[in-house]
């Protein structure tokens, strides 16, 4: 076994002692750029809202786009460099759960279960629409008003009606509104 492949195997096979992982089911396009799954398919991480889809989008600079399985709210955050993204991810939900003015005692809980994150490959063909829909209106909405960051376009890209939301919330905001007021801290 080669150097690298050790290196690999250890990643792969490392566990934390407290069980908290973040589970990032990335697309291949992200899978090229932050390196191989170190998840099996039907992990499913300890976070509350549970595991988290991601892509890239190649405008200039790159941007990441997550999205929560649970409840499709879209975080936007850039992209470079690919190798700190994991360690990025938790302060950027943070960011935007925050913006949606989320308990502080939630946020804290959620840093915390996300200390460790890993990245597999996607499992749900329904998020992935989604996020394949968030793409395209991100980037309508980039060209239409390109002062907006990627904060402001994350929190637009949440108000809209997504089908697998219809019978419940209607969209990641309230989804994640109703999620909130369902947990207890």
């Amino acid at each position: 076994m080669t150097r690298g492949q050790e290196g690999d195997v250890t990643t792969a096979a490392r566990v934390r002692k407290d069980g908290w992982v973040l589970v990032v089911r990335a697309t291949a396009k992200l899978l090229n750029l932050v390196g191989p799954p170190t998840v099996p398919a039907g992990g499913r991480g300890t976070t509350l809202l549970g595991p988290w889809y991601a892509t890239v989008l190649f405008w200039r600079p790159r941007v990441v786009l997550l999205v929560s399985e649970a409840t499709l709210l879209p975080v936007l955050m850039p992209a470079a460099p690919a190798a700190t993204l994991a360690s990025r991810i938790a302060v950027q939900v943070a960011t935007v759960l925050a913006a949606h003015q989320a308990p502080p005692a939630i946020i804290a809980e959620e840093l915390l279960r996300m200390r460790d994150a890993r990245f597999g490959t996607t499992a749900n063909r329904s998020v992935v629409g989604v996020m394949t829909e968030f793409v395209r209106l991100a980037t309508v909405y980039r060209e239409d008003q390109p002062e907006l960051d990627l904060l402001d376009l994350s929190m637009r890209l949440a108000t809209t009606p997504c089908g697998p939301l219809y019978r419940r919330n209607i969209s990641p905001d309230r989804e994640l509104a109703a999620v909130l007021r369902s947990v207890s801290i």
